[in-house]
């Protein structure tokens, strides 16, 4: 008699848990706010108020690692359905496992893969009941990194480019941001998304923080004629992001100097490429004019003496290519074997450069 009793009082305290059910009920991809965590549906076909706790732990999904978890204050469910919201469970102990994880009530849970795992546990007079529920969530900025230099599909003049881009947002999403950029050699019948998955990169680069990155001399030589592929992954610390879309550049074969008449013009450019030219005289110049501009303005610039303007004036040039003999100015403003720099600047206000070591002739 006594052990049918039990046995119905120990069935009483299942059906018990099993007439309470949780949904939760967090949008399974955007951004996410930490609070929205607890909006979750209870239901309970008990005549009777049950006590109930909800327990949280929230994964990362890849790894399985716990980044935070919670368990709410003691909760009376009656007959019927309760809708939660983090209000209905405050105070909530929380336990902090990742210094990813913003603190505050409504902080935004920052980008990643995750797992959200519940349990509910319902009192009952012979103990307790358990029910737990995983679902994922994927937590995405509202925009990923865009690329901004250099452009896409563009044909470079120099083999160490400039990189930049533009963070993802919101940025209060992120408190350890740090970039991965990667470029890769595209191979014939590759395309770009491929190149950067699948290939061995000519230059990669971790935890980078700032928004732009100039290509090391010490790096793999980028050749002439090749396609290039690049993006940007956006991390907080450790934690996958977002990716930006993923470009592509090729660098042009380099002509250094243009004949005219038996003398030699070099070829002034919009970036500097490391080319530097020895000049005694006038500065001979070739320069492709590609505005209506008749005139344009020239400097020359002292690379070793705080960047001073030892001169500058105007020179008159035509729509194509133009053939410039650029004076120096007063020769005694130059020192023999220091570094100066060219710099035109067109109607676009685009500056054509050319570096220069000043030798006294003979």
């Amino acid at each position: 008699m006594k052990r049918s009793l039990c046995l119905a009082l120990l069935l009483l305290a299942l059906r018990a848990g099993a007439q309470v059910s949780m949904t939760p009920q967090v949008p399974p991809a955007g951004v996410i706010l930490k609070a929205q965590l607890w909006n979750i549906m209870l239901v309970s076909a008990n005549d009777r108020p049950l006590n109930v706790r909800i327990s949280l732990r929230l994964l990362d999904a890849q790894t399985s690692q716990p980044m935070l978890t919670g368990i709410t204050r003691n909760l009376i469910v009656s007959k019927g359905a309760k809708q939660l919201q983090v209000n209905d469970v405050m105070p909530v102990q929380y336990e902090y496992l990742s210094a990813v994880i913003d603190r505050s009530v409504n902080g935004l849970l920052p980008a990643g893969n995750y797992l959200a795992c519940y349990t509910l546990m319902v009192e009952g007079d012979k103990g307790n009941t358990y029910r737990e529920d995983c679902i994922p969530v994927t937590i995405e900025p509202v925009s990923p990194p865009l690329l901004n230099m250099p452009a896409n599909q563009s044909e470079l003049e120099t083999k160490q480019p400039q990189f930049t881009w533009i963070p993802p947002a919101p940025a209060g999403m992120f408190n350890n941001l740090n970039y991965e950029m990667r470029v890769a050699e595209i191979r014939e019948g590759q395309s770009a998304a491929e190149a950067v998955q699948q290939n061995i990169p000519v230059f990669r680069v971790n935890r980078q923080r700032e928004m732009y990155l100039n290509y090391p001399a010490g790096a793999a030589k980028l050749d002439t004629g090749k396609n290039y592929a690049w993006t940007v992954i956006a991390k907080n610390g450790e934690l996958f992001a977002a990716q930006a879309e993923v470009w592509t550049f090729r660098i042009k074969a380099l002509q250094h100097v243009v004949s005219r008449n038996n003398d030699v013009y070099t070829q002034l450019r919009k970036s500097l490429d490391g080319r530097v030219v020895y000049a005694s005289g006038p500065l001979q110049l070739a320069y492709v004019n590609e505005t209506a501009d008749s005139t344009v303005q020239y400097e020359l610039i002292a690379l070793e003496d705080q960047n001073k303007v030892l001169h500058n004036g105007d020179l008159r040039v035509k729509r194509g290519n133009n053939f410039l003999d650029v004076p120096l100015g007063k020769r005694n403003k130059f020192t023999e074997g220091k570094s100066y720099l060219f710099r035109l600047r067109n109607g676009r206000q685009e500056y054509w450069q050319l570096k220069f070591i000043y030798t006294r002739g003979k």
